[in-house]
């Protein structure tokens, strides 16, 4: 299986890292910067670019605004999720609105997860 991810989605991922939205900023300033397990943010994987991604938890985070919530946004997320998926990664989809309700429950989700995941026998590493 080829690895390689896209080269010229390289300058629009940085571009987003310059412009994240202000749930992305609250969720990486305020818990995965600083996080024992790095995560990175706008991570491209294939033809697509990763919100948040963490390596030794194969875990990737989507924030979801409005526009994944139309007809074409979610045909789009399924057929990216599928994608990231086949890599033996899982996604974890958080709806924007979580995040300025429930700030403290999602950091806590992600945290139960990443530590669950760490626990478990590791698959493919190759990415």
């Amino acid at each position: 299986m080829n690895y390689r991810h896209n080269p010229k989605l390289t300058d629009n991922a940085r571009e987003l890292r310059k412009n994240m939205t202000k749930e992305e900023k609250h969720l990486w300033y305020d818990f995965l910067k600083n996080y024992p397990e790095r995560f990175l943010r706008q991570k491209v994987i294939d033809d697509y670019i990763a919100d948040f991604y963490c390596h030794k938890a194969r875990l990737v985070i989507e924030l979801d605004g409005s526009q994944h919530y139309t007809k074409d946004g979610l045909l789009k997320d399924i057929i990216r999720t599928e994608k990231f998926e086949k890599r033996n990664l899982t996604v974890m989809r958080i709806p924007n609105g979580e995040i300025n309700r429930n700030f403290e429950g999602i950091c806590m989700f992600i945290d139960e997860f990443v530590k669950e995941s760490l626990r478990q026998p590791s698959a493919d590493t190759s990415l």
